[in-house]
C-alpha cells in the first residue's frame, strides 16, 4: 500500500498541518568534512556553550504512557547563568523508532504556539510524519517551560482573579469602542499581573531559554548534534537554535517560517506592532482574495457565491459590522454573531487546506440570514447551519473556569518577552485599525492578538533573551518551508528567512492551510529524505498542494476527511506500518486571545 501523509491541519496539530504532485529531484547536501556538513562552519559562542555545558546531563527516567510512547520530566535551570539554583520542571515524551536496529537518533518536533506542547506532537506522530521516518528516529517531544505538562506558569492567584482580568477579551478581536476599551483595560491587568505574580517564571520563558533546555535535553538523549522539525512558531524555536548552537546541527526543518528578525523587531522597528513586522494578515488576506477569486472562476456549479463572491463576502462583513446577527435557538438560547465572529471564522478555516469550503459555506448562510428577503425555506437551512456551527464553536470555547487554563499566558510569556512591543496598550485601537487598512479583514485579527505585550503593562524581563545575529553558517542545512497561502506565517517569512541563513536551502509549496507537511507526496517526501539521508530538494523546487479549492465540488469528499478520520481513529491505538494517516489526538490551534487562532 502507498504511504499517506495527512496534512498537519487536518491531523488537529496547530500550530499546528498524496499522489498528484510533480516531485523535484533531490540532491545532496553540500558536503563538506562529512554528512552534510558545510567546509566552514560558525561555533557556538563562549558565553552559551559555558552555559549549557555545565548543566550536568540529565538523567530521564522514562516510564510508559499512553500505551505506546514513553514519558518523563527532567528538572533544568530556571537561569542558565545560575546553573546550580532554581530549577523549572520540563515535561518530555518520545515514541521509539519501530527500527530500533537502524534507528538514526532523536528527531526533536514543536507545534508552534507559542504555546504549543511538544508532547502532544509527540504523542500524535504515527498520525502524521512518514513512515521512514517514523522507523529511524525516536519521535521527541518538549512541553515548553511553562507549558503543558511542565511547570505551568501563573499570572494570577486564583481562577476568579484571572477571570476578573480575562473579561474583555471574551471576543475574537474588538470592533466596537465600548469593545476596545474593555480589551485595553484587560490586557493592561494580563500584562501587570503576568510581571507580577507570575514571576519568576513569566520572566524565564523567552525562546533563548527553550532553545537552551533542548540542547541539554539533546546531550541526555545521546544525540551529538540536534535533528529538529518545527512548525509555525517553532520555526522561530528552530532558528534561535540554529543560530545559538550553530555546530550542533544535525538536521533542522522549519516549516511555516516566520523572520527572527521581524519576530523580535530591531532598531527602528522596535516600536511598531509585531504584525506590521511579520504581516501575517497580509497572507490571510491574500488567501482569501485568491480563494473569492477562484470561487468566481469554477462557476455557480463548483462555488454557491460565483458571480460575486469577493462582492458577497464584504456585503456580510458590512451587515454585521453595522449590527449584529441574534439568532433565537431553543436549545442554545441568543446565538449573536458579530463582525469578529465572521472573520475569526474565516481565519480559522484557512488553517485548514480544504477550509475554502467553509469560507464559502459561512459567507453563503450568513448572506442569506442577514438579508430580509431571504425565503423562508433558505432561511431556515441557513439558520440550522449556522446554529450547528455555533454549538460546536461553544463546546470548543475557552472557559475561563475551573480548572485554571493558562494557555493564553503561555503565549504571551513567550512573546511578550521574546519581542519589543509599543509601549502603551491604549495605543492599539489605532494601530489595529491601520492594520485592518493594509490587510482587510485580518489586520485587526492579528493586530490585537499582542496587547497584553505593551512594555508599560508587561514589565517582566529575561536578561539573557537572544535578539541575534540570525545569519549564522550552520553544520548541516537549514531546510526552509514556505506556503504560498498560509494564512498565519506569511510566505514571505520563509524567503527572508532562507536568505538570511547562508546554509539554507527553501522549499516553495503551492498549498493550503497552515504549514506544507503532509499537503502533498512533494513536500512530505522532500521533508523526510532530508531528515532521514541528508538530501536536499532541488534549488527552486515548488510542490503543489493537492487539495486545491473547488476543484471538486463544495460538500466534497474534502470536507469529510476530517470527520472521517475522528470516526476511524476512536478506540485506536497508533497505526501500524503502511496504514493510512488518521487523525491523531487533538492538538488545537492554540487561541491568544478570545477565540482567535494564531500561530
Amino acid at each position: 500500500m502507498p504511504r499517506r501523509t495527512r496534512s498537519l491541519a487536518a491531523a488537529g496539530i496547530a500550530g499546528v498541518i498524496l499522489a498528484g504532485s510533480a516531485v523535484a529531484p533531490a540532491v545532496a547536501a553540500p558536503v563538506g568534512a562529512g554528512w552534510g556538513r558545510p567546509a566552514t562552519t560558525d561555533r557556538t559562542s563562549p558565553t552559551e556553550a559555558r552555559r549549557v555545558d555545565r548543566v550536568p546531563t540529565p538523567r530521564i527516567d522514562w516510564y510508559p504512557c499512553y500505551d505506546y510512547a514513553e514519558c518523563a520530566t527532567v528538572r533544568l535551570p530556571l537561569d542558565y547563568d545560575k546553573p546550580h539554583g532554581a530549577t523549572t520542571e520540563i515535561a518530555v515524551l518520545r515514541v521509539k523508532a519501530r527500527d530500533q536496529e537502524r534507528r538514526i537518533g532523536s528527531l526533536f518536533v514543536n507545534p508552534g504556539g507559542p504555546g504549543g506542547p511538544g508532547t502532544d506532537m509527540a504523542l500524535a506522530a504515527p498520525y502524521y510524519l512518514g513512515d521512514e521516518v517514523l522507523d529511524r528516529f525516536d519521535i521527541v517531544g518538549v512541553d515548553p517551560r511553562g507549558v503543558g505538562s511542565s511547570q505551568q506558569v501563573r499570572c494570577f492567584a486564583s481562577v476568579k482573579d484571572q477571570t476578573r482580568a480575562y473579561a474583555g477579551l471574551n471576543v475574537a478581536f474588538p470592533w466596537t469602542r465600548a469593545e476596545e476599551k474593555a480589551y485595553v483595560v484587560a490586557s493592561k491587568a494580563v500584562g501587570r499581573g503576568c510581571s507580577t505574580t507570575g514571576r519568576p517564571l513569566s520572566g524565564a520563558m523567552s525562546t533563548a531559554e527553550v532553545a537552551r533546555d533542548m540542547d541539554v535535553l539533546r546531550r541526555a538523549v545521546g544525540d551529538r548534534k540536534l535533528t529538529y522539525l518545527g512548525f509555525s512558531y517553532g520555526s522561530v524555536l528552530g532558528q534561535y537554535y540554529a543560530n545559538m548552537f550553530p555546530d550542533r546541527v544535525r538536521a533542522l526543518v522549519v516549516d511555516g517560517v516566520l523572520d527572527p528578525r521581524a519576530w523580535v523587531g530591531q532598531g527602528r522597528d522596535r516600536g511598531l506592532l509585531q504584525e506590521d513586522r511579520m504581516r501575517s494578515a497580509q497572507g490571510a488576506s491574500r488567501a482569501l482574495r485568491e480563494i473569492l477569486a477562484r470561487c468566481d472562476a469554477a462557476g455557480a456549479s463548483a462555488c454557491p457565491l460565483a458571480g460575486g463572491a469577493a462582492r458577497a463576502y464584504e456585503t456580510v462583513a458590512q451587515r454585521l459590522r453595522a449590527a449584529p446577527l441574534v439568532i433565537e435557538d431553543p436549545d442554545l438560547g441568543s446565538v449573536t454573531i458579530r463582525y469578529s465572529d465572521f472573520v475569526g471564522a474565516s481565519l480559522s478555516a484557512l488553517y485548514d487546506p480544504a477550509g475554502y469550503q467553509q469560507v464559502v459555506a459561512i459567507t453563503a448562510e450568513l448572506l442569506a440570514l442577514t438579508d430580509p428577503a431571504t425565503a423562508a425555506p433558505a432561511r431556515e437551512r441557513a439558520r440550522a447551519a449556522v446554529v450547528r456551527l455555533a454549538a460546536e464553536a461553544r463546546q470548543q470555547a475557552r472557559r475561563y473556569d475551573f480548572p485554571y487554563d493558562n494557555n493564553l499566558e503561555t503565549f504571551l510569556g513567550v512573546d511578550c518577552t521574546d519581542a519589543n512591543h509599543p509601549t502603551d496598550a491604549a495605543s492599539w485601537p489605532e494601530r489595529a485599525a491601520r492594520a485592518d487598512q493594509r490587510d482587510p479583514y485580518f489586520g485587526r485579527a492579528w493586530a490585537w492578538a499582542t496587547s497584553p505585550c505593551a512594555r508599560d503593562t508587561w514589565t517582566v524581563r529575561d536578561e539573557d533573551v537572544y535578539t541575534g545575529p540570525f545569519d549564522r553558517r550552520t553544520s548541516a542545512p537549514v531546510l526552509v518551508v514556505g506556503n504560498y497561502w498560509d494564512p498565519a506565517t506569511n510566505y514571505r517569512g520563509a524567503v527572508s528567512s532562507a536568505a538570511l541563513l547562508p546554509n539554507s536551502r527553501l522549499l516553495s509549496s503551492d498549498s493550503w492551510g497552515h504549514t506544507a507537511y503532509g499537503t502533498s507526496a512533494c513536500a512530505t517526501g522532500a521533508i523526510d529524505a532530508y531528515l532521514v539521508r541528508g538530501t536536499l530538494p532541488a534549488r527552486g523546487t515548488v510542490c503543489t498542494g493537492d487539495v486545491q479549492p473547488f476543484a471538486e465540488p463544495v460538500g466534497g469528499p474534502a470536507a469529510d476527511r476530517a470527520e472521517t478520520a475522528k470516526r476511524t481513529l476512536a478506540g485506536q491505538g497508533a497505526p501500524r506500518r503502511g496504514e493510512p494517516k488518521r487523525l491523531p489526538p487533538v492538538v488545537a490551534p492554540l487561541p491568544a486571545v478570545g477565540t482567535l487562532t494564531v500561530r
